[in-house]
């Protein structure tokens, strides 16, 4: 008897179904053929187990399975229960009329429970674009596959209840999630909020024009000034995401297994912070299967870099084209897959190998030798696409005992928004430019004229401080965010002279 049951694979982001085609005959075997990977090929030893477990069998027949299209291939556990179940249909030990309208993927535990599987939000996605009735899926990844309207999603925690589902027709509960409630109430509580940082007022200003322009940001000082908690903070003044934004940003997670039970939609934007021994194929993905890396899994969020010198060379210059792409494309002899990467850059480091510069009490010196040494380990191409870089100063005692409580991240949230709203309506017309940090030369010289006493200022500017040529577009993008915070048109000197004092490591002293 043949029997087709239907399951899904995901490449990438996007999904593709699966036909799980069962026969089985008199004889004695197990074949299962349409390129299998280890994982998939000994399943048949957990499916053995978890059907004697609930009072079924795998039966004394001849079993060909065929995983179509069959030239595609399938990777991981979770197609265990697909498999099972069209087993036992195939062999007559239960019935199934309505199993070709429903999507079923969950890897088996010997006793018949079931473990989550990766990906179950681009699978129901898939699901209900083919016009598949339901999704049957461990319950652990209930609420993240019922995001997608028009499909039920039943979340079960045993064979067994998928089992009389079909066959004695005993209904399951389906899971159903209110996205946009969830979604609106998880804005308001941000985990790390900016009152609890004392003082560094000039340094939160900085990161309010950084999160209102998308620029990137470079934070230099010594060890405790603060480089890691302002960062920390930086997602929770970030505009709050759209629900196509939260969806995206939720699929590329679910594809690498990171989603939280509990959480159906991610609403907070994501905040990596990758360790600096990190490899080149752990930042920007890739891998035999291929998997989404740390700038992809902080797409539509932040991405931080603690201790940028420390970072590999390599490692550091395999993210120059997703900066600017804002995508990352991994090619492989029989496929390509294509992650999204559009995420805001801030990174911290030390101004030199002992961590402290210019500060004759500082318990460790370093000699310029040295000092030029480490910081040439950050390339001139990579500090290119970071338009902000600011020095962050020790906190003096008296501002660290202050019981005033410093301005919350929902009012400085409130400000940057506003100034977004200003660059959607500017950049309405445009296909690849969003914010002002992604403005091309074209649209510098559209969007950022200046008057005459303001040309004067940034030409002393570069010529006094010695500032490079690759500062001259930065300035300009950054006091065009300033003047979008103050609501104004016009970009006027006061908005370019507090850009300039963003370039520190254009001067002499910092990198030649």
């Amino acid at each position: 008897m043949l029997t087709k049951v239907y399951g899904s694979a995901v490449f990438g982001v996007e999904a593709t179904t699966i036909t799980v085609e069962v026969n089985s005959v008199k004889g004695i075997g197990y074949h299962l053929v349409g390129l299998p990977d280890k994982a998939i090929s000994e399943s048949s030893y957990r499916i053995a187990a978890a059907l004697s477990n609930v009072g079924y069998k795998l039966p004394g027949k001849k079993i060909t399975i065929n995983m179509a299209p069959a030239d595609l291939r399938k990777e991981g556990s979770a197609y265990d229960l697909t498999l099972a179940i069209g087993i036992l249909i195939s062999s007559g030990q239960i019935k199934a009329d309505e199993v070709d309208q429903y999507l079923i993927m969950g890897e088996l535990s010997l006793d018949g429970s079931l473990q989550p599987i990766k990906g179950a939000l681009p699978i129901a996605i898939k699901a209900r674009e083919e016009k598949y009735k339901g999704f049957i899926l461990p319950a652990q990844n209930a609420r993240e596959a019922a995001i997608v309207d028009g499909l039920e999603v039943y979340g079960v925690d045993n064979i067994s209840q998928v089992i009389d589902f079909f066959n004695e027709g005993k209904p399951l509960e389906p899971t159903i999630v209110d996205t946009r409630d969830e979604f609106f109430q998880a804005l308001e509580h941000p985990e790390f909020d900016f009152a609890d940082v004392k003082g560094q007022e000039s340094i939160k200003r900085c990161m309010e024009i950084a999160a209102a322009g998308g620029h990137n940001i470079i934070l230099i000082g010594p060890p405790g000034a603060g480089k890691t908690m302002l960062a920390k903070r930086l997602p929770s003044i970030l505009p709050p995401m759209t629900l196509h934004e939260a969806l995206e940003t939720t699929k590329i997670h679910s594809v690498a297994g990171r989603t939280q039970e509990k959480v159906g939609l991610m609403a907070q934007r994501p905040f990596r912070s990758p360790h600096h021994t990190i490899s080149d194929v752990a930042l920007v993905g890739g891998g035999a299967y291929p998997q989404p890396g740390e700038i992809s899994l902080s797409h539509n969020g932040v991405l931080f870099l603690d201790e940028l010198p420390e970072f590999k060379r390599t490692v550091l210059e395999v993210m120059r084209q997703p900066l600017e792409d804002r995508e990352v494309t991994i090619s492989r002899a029989k496929f390509t897959v294509t992650y999204p990467s559009s995420f805001m850059l801030v990174a911290s480091m030390n101004p030199s190998p002992g961590g402290y510069f210019n500060d004759p009490d500082a318990p460790v010196q370093s000699s310029p030798a040295e000092m030029q040494r480490y910081l040439s380990k950050v390339s001139g191409p990579l500090l290119d696409r970071i338009d902000i870089h600011i020095e962050v100063t020790p906190v003096p005692f008296e501002k660290l005992t202050e019981e005033r409580l410093a301005e919350k991240s929902n009012v400085i949230r409130k400000r940057v928004t506003a100034a977004r709203d200003i660059q959607t309506a500017r950049f309405r017309e445009s296909e690849k430019t969003h914010y002002n940090a992604q403005m091309s030369v074209k649209d510098i010289r559209k969007y950022c004229i200046l008057d005459d006493a303001s040309k004067e200022l940034l030409k002393n500017a570069m010529e006094r401080l010695n500032l490079s040529a690759r500062a001259y577009d930065r300035i300009l993008k950054v006091s065009r965010t300033i003047a979008d915070l103050e609501g104004s048109a016009e970009i006027t000197g006061t908005y370019i002279a507090e850009a300039i004092q963003y370039r520190s490591l254009d001067r002499d002293g910092w990198l030649g």
